[in-house]
């Protein structure tokens, strides 16, 4: 028993005494990788592009020196090109101005033991210079800045049956400033080639061929319709050459339609087509063209509701015909929206004359006051009024009535007791029977009472009344 207890008191020394010397070797290598490594680079030390692992200062600026005299920078062009620059041509040389010390003594030497898996890169451009005025001439004289094809924006062109992409243009513009920071660099820390693609020397389109695929579907699906507004004598169509110009883009970067533009188009179809009030050239019983404007006859668009409908039509992809959705109708929708069946009222000859289809059924004289209104006006319901007979309103207050006392003798106008003169010029009260309203015969066309009840059988709401 005691001699095992001495035979393992041994082995324990020996194993102490072995940890101990590989503790002291380890410290010692340690120690003089420490010292070593404090007048030599570590372990993958890469100074201006060059292995200077494991070297002095000196042989480091002597490594530094060779290989710049003989440095070569290869210039690689968009399409594979390539062009050189070398040392000779722009005078390029090693300057010691103590970087390499400065590095050297810099690097810490106290973890070399970690540099043999690790590679450190230094740049020292200040220890080299070149010509300025050669380095000006050179990079001018490369072949790259000779060739300066403009860059294009992909775009997305219209074509027979839809949109297509239309793909950019590289070109080969340089951009100049980035092409001499570019080489410059590069001939100052060593670096032997300068990709002029990947390090950005070159103007290139704000527009690629990628960027637009998805509006373009978008446009192809959005825009395949074709809506034609039927005006009668005229036409509007709306397809993907004007629908294209309502696209807008959404929260989500998706074309959409923009029902703000669609409004805009039909108040714009609505100044075109709408009638009312405007100048209309018409020819009297007596065959003169006159201008005739004003009233309350005529086209009127529901703008709303016209834009709802076109909005829908175009997302149902409902190619059609159609007519707006219209406020207030006429009679004709050509560019002669009166047609052929009309009133035709001169206020100076005071003169009316019923039109049906092109032919006169009543002509007859009538008074009216001095008030009475010009344009064109649409007449209204039909009324069985109290104190008038056959009243025919063509606007909220006025309208054509007959009296039993209104006599028309030739071109003269006089009542049952023989005066003449402004028969509608006094401010009685008309009674509409059971209706609250009431007008003032001031402004109204006052008929013989015969006449009017003819024209009251042969005519109806909506009828074109042109006073002049």
């Amino acid at each position: 028993m005691a001699e095992n207890n001495k035979s393992m008191d041994k082995g324990r020394k020996l194993l102490i005494g072995f940890i101990i010397v590989l503790l002291l070797l380890t410290a010692g290598a340690y120690f003089f990788g420490v010292y070593y490594f404090t007048e030599h680079f570590l372990p993958g030390s890469q100074v201006n592009g060059f292995n200077c692992s494991y070297m002095t200062e000196k042989e480091a600026e002597n490594l530094l020196e060779q290989k710049t005299g003989v440095y070569a920078l290869a210039v690689q062009t968009r399409g594979n090109g390539q062009e050189a620059i070398t040392a000779d041509e722009i005078q390029l040389k090693y300057t010691s101005d103590g970087s390499v010390n400065k590095l050297l003594h810099k690097q810490n030497r106290f973890s070399w033991f970690l540099a043999f898996s690790q590679q450190m890169t230094y740049e020292l451009p200040s220890s080299v210079s070149y010509d300025e005025s050669l380095f000006e001439q050179k990079t001018a004289s490369l072949k790259c800045m000779q060739d300066n094809v403009e860059p294009v924006d992909a775009y997305i062109k219209e074509i027979d049956d839809g949109f297509e992409v239309v793909p950019e243009i590289e070109g080969t513009k340089i951009d100049r400033d980035k092409l001499m920071e570019d080489i410059k660099n590069a001939v100052t820390t060593g670096r032997t080639v300068a990709n002029l693609e990947e390090d950005g020397c070159y103007i290139n389109p704000t527009v690629y061929a990628d960027d637009l695929t998805k509006d373009c579907q978008q446009m192809n699906e959005l825009t395949d319709v074709v809506v034609t507004y039927d005006f009668s004598d005229r036409k509007e169509t709306v397809d993907r050459s004007v629908i294209k110009n309502w696209l807008t883009k959404d929260e989500n970067d998706d074309l959409v339609l923009d029902k703000a533009v669609i409004a805009d188009y039909i108040s714009e179809l609505a100044k075109k087509y709408d009638t009312v009030g405007k100048e209309r050239t018409f020819s009297t019983y007596d065959n003169q063209e006159i201008t005739v404007s004003g009233g309350n006859y005529g086209w009127v668009i529901d703008q709303e509701k016209e834009t709802d409908a076109l909005y829908q039509d175009i997302m149902e992809k409902k190619t059609e015909v159609r007519e707006p959705v219209y406020e207030q109708e006429a009679q004709s929708r050509n560019t002669n929206d009166i047609g052929y069946s009309y009133i035709e009222i001169d206020l100076t000859r005071q003169r009316m004359v019923l039109y049906q289809n092109g032919s006169p059924i009543v002509d007859t004289g009538f008074a009216a006051s001095s008030s009475a209104p010009t344009g064109v006006y649409r007449l209204g319901d039909k009324q069985e009024a109290a104190s008038v007979d056959f009243w025919m309103p063509f606007t909220d207050k006025l309208g054509i009535y007959g009296d039993s006392g209104l006599v028309i003798t030739g071109t003269d106008v006089s009542d049952e007791t023989g005066d003449s003169g402004d028969f509608g010029s006094s401010e009685e009260s008309v009674d509409f029977g059971s209706s609250d309203s009431w007008m003032s015969t001031e402004g109204c066309i006052v008929l013989p009472e015969e006449q009017a009840q003819t024209i009251y059988q042969n005519v109806d709401s909506g009828l074109p009344v042109v006073i002049y």
